[in-house]
């Protein structure tokens, strides 16, 4: 994606099942289970670059010795920083000490059972340490002990912080992850509360109950009756204190997440590629949590995947995960990114008028590579059938010579890679003019490859969203290659409304779809529907909200798919430049074809998966028809 946007963040979460002598014994360490994090946040990074954190918890610890450990870390370099700090209580031990698992987890934090880490991707507020995971909500209690980590945004985060003030709580900040750490940890104190209760009037001394309470403690019940009013995209991994963990994912499927087991270790993580490097294993062992599904690891060890609320009848996983977000090495991520590819060609040859001899393929940014892949496999099967056409012509005529044959025979593919994205420019200069000359060269180009004026240039990206960086820097840059004509081609279909499940787009401004369909509304003496639309999501905030309806969907069906792309053309085409622009869409119905099973298209068709999705689409339209530059959720 060529506009930089901010989105998902990462969790990775193990069970260490086997003593810690174990691991030793088997793999030449006791630090096994903090190797394996360490690894699995690396090949993670690219969900969160604003922090990274990790907690452990060590099984039967006797009291009076610390059993839960934490390090966050929101610094420029937040992996290195954060696992530095960690190994740094090793790094003066002698080799009896190193050796010695037993002692190790006696004398050393960050040597427990199980552990929990997590990659931020800051998609609003401030990057201060407080806002990175995992959080913490501490008692007396080993069994209130709550660690919380996730990769989730709420719609309706007032509800819910209301609802925790009627329980009498008093909340030291209004936000989703402080909202349900404590949702969470409140049905955790009333669990416990309840066990507490039943066991007390069994008989049981207080220091009985406390094992009983950790046997008993039904983490199914407590997570149905926590989140069944959250609205949103959401996973999130918790460990309590005693030993119990559990991931769990929303109803709709939106945001991903992966788990394997086997009788050593049981992992946990937002893509599946992690845990097939980290733990070397085949694609196939790797498993999908379910929509409304929580994976419980029990202290005892026990590992279920149980129902913990019902899922909808058809989740709608997010498509942005498989076009952009995940990381391209999942098999089924990258057949389906090149597929996105391929699809498009049709519309891009309808756009060369099937002129290959002249066209030259690239892409940008490297995140399109693999769609690129798919487009160039598309265009070589055309142009084989351009081939066959062309010899079955000269053949019909007559003039099927060989030097007619072998010139039909070179026809290729011209594929180059004419975009490179340059180290990051920085400019100090305050005024606008010379702020702009430098983020022009953000990208810089091959020279020679293209025909003066002769040539197409078709740039294949995975998405465009506000089209900043199409006319700031990428086109005026084509330009200067001379070409006759440069067409830029969206893998993805047109970001028409706001996301509210974990992306960092929630103002429907920024979106180039959302200026041209204004700009086409202006045209054509519209305007006034605007305000109509205005006024009905106005009255949309009265409706009870599972009633709510998505009344900006209705401007866009005044026109084409094509007419928005033509004016998205005109929008992002810098001012004096020769070469013509065209700018190219992905259809919905493709997108659909080439992810099967990722129907979560809320951001191309406005149909979101939970009511507090559409209710945020008619919020934000009301914010941009107020001039206001406040989130809509």
């Amino acid at each position: 994606m060529s506009d930089q946007i901010k989105h998902e963040c990462g969790l990775a979460l193990i069970r260490l099942l086997k003593p810690l002598d174990y691991y030793h014994k088997k793999y030449g360490t006791a630090l096994y289970g903090l190797n394996k994090m360490h690894l699995m946040l690396r090949k993670q990074r690219n969900r969160g670059q604003d922090g990274a954190g990790l907690v452990t918890i060590k099984l039967d610890t006797l009291p009076g010795n610390r059993y839960i450990s934490r390090k966050r870390s929101n610094s420029p370099q937040y992996l290195t920083d954060l696992f530095d700090g960690i190994f740094y209580h090793f790094k003066d031990l002698n080799k009896e000490q190193l050796n010695d698992p037993v002692w190790l987890k006696d004398n050393k934090p960050y040597t427990g059972e199980l552990l929990l880490g997590h990659l931020r991707y800051g998609t609003h507020g401030d990057n201060t340490i407080e806002a990175v995971h995992p959080f913490l909500r501490q008692n007396n209690w080993i069994t209130r002990n709550l660690a919380l980590a996730g990769n989730f945004n709420l719609t309706n985060v007032d509800e819910l912080f209301d609802e925790l003030l009627s329980y009498g709580q008093y909340p030291k900040e209004k936000s989703d992850t402080v909202t349900v750490l404590e949702k969470i940890g409140h049905f955790l104190d009333d669990e416990v509360q309840r066990l507490f209760n039943w066991f007390k009037s069994e008989g049981y001394s207080n220091q009985e109950i406390t094992h009983l309470i950790g046997e008993h403690l039904d983490i199914q019940r407590l997570l149905h009756r926590s989140c069944r009013k959250f609205d949103g995209g959401y996973v999130m991994a918790g460990l309590i204190g005693h030993g119990d963990a559990f991931v769990l994912r929303d109803p709709a499927g939106i945001r991903p997440a992966y788990y394997y087991q086997d009788d050593e270790i049981v992992v946990a993580a937002s893509e599946r590629p992690v845990i097939q490097t980290s733990m070397n294993i085949k694609y196939h062992q790797v498993k999908e949590l379910k929509p409304g599904h929580a994976l419980i690891i029990k202290k005892n060890g026990q590992v279920s995947e149980e129902m913990y609320r019902e899922p909808v009848p058809h989740p709608t996983p997010c498509s942005f995960e498989r076009i952009y977000f995940s990381r391209g090495t999942d098999r089924g991520i990258y057949l389906e990114r090149k597929k996105l590819g391929e699809l498009v060609v049709d519309k891009i040859l309808e756009a060369i008028d099937y002129d290959l001899e002249n066209s030259i393929f690239s892409f940008i940014p490297n995140t399109a590579e693999v769609s690129f892949f798919g487009m160039i496999k598309g265009l070589e099967a055309r142009l084989n059938d351009i081939k066959n056409r062309k010899i079955i012509e000269l053949r019909d005529s007559g003039n099927l010579t060989p030097e007619a044959l072998q010139k039909v025979l070179n026809l290729s593919v011209r594929a180059e890679k004419l975009a490179v994205k340059d180290e990051k420019l920085r400019t100090f200069i305050a005024d606008d003019a010379s702020r702009h000359q430098m983020v022009s060269h953000v990208y810089d180009v091959t020279y020679g490859i293209v025909q003066d004026k002769v040539d197409t240039i078709i740039l294949i990206d995975d998405s465009i969203v506000r089209g900043t960086t199409l006319k700031d820097s990428v086109i005026s840059i084509l330009a200067t290659l001379r070409p006759k004509k440069i067409i830029i081609v969206s893998s993805a279909p047109q970001v028409r409304y706001p996301d509210c499940y974990g992306i960092d787009m929630s103002k429907m401004k920024e979106f180039v779809a959302f200026r041209a369909l204004i700009e086409l509304l202006k045209r054509d003496g519209k305007e006034h529907l605007l305000h109509e639309t205005y006024n009905k999501c106005l009255a949309e905030e009265e409706v009870p909200i599972h009633e709510t309806q998505n009344h900006v969907k209705a401007l866009y069906d005044l026109y084409s798919d094509d007419e928005i792309a033509h004016k998205i053309t005109e929008l992002v085409t810098p001012e004096n430049i020769e070469p013509e622009v065209m700018v190219i869409y992905q259809s919905i119905e493709n997108l659909h074809l080439a992810c099967p099973a990722n129907h979560g298209d809320w951001y191309f068709s406005g149909n979101y998966p939970t009511p507090g999705g559409t209710r945020v689409a008619n919020r934000a339209f009301i914010n941009y028809m107020k001039n206001s530059d406040k989130r809509a959720y």
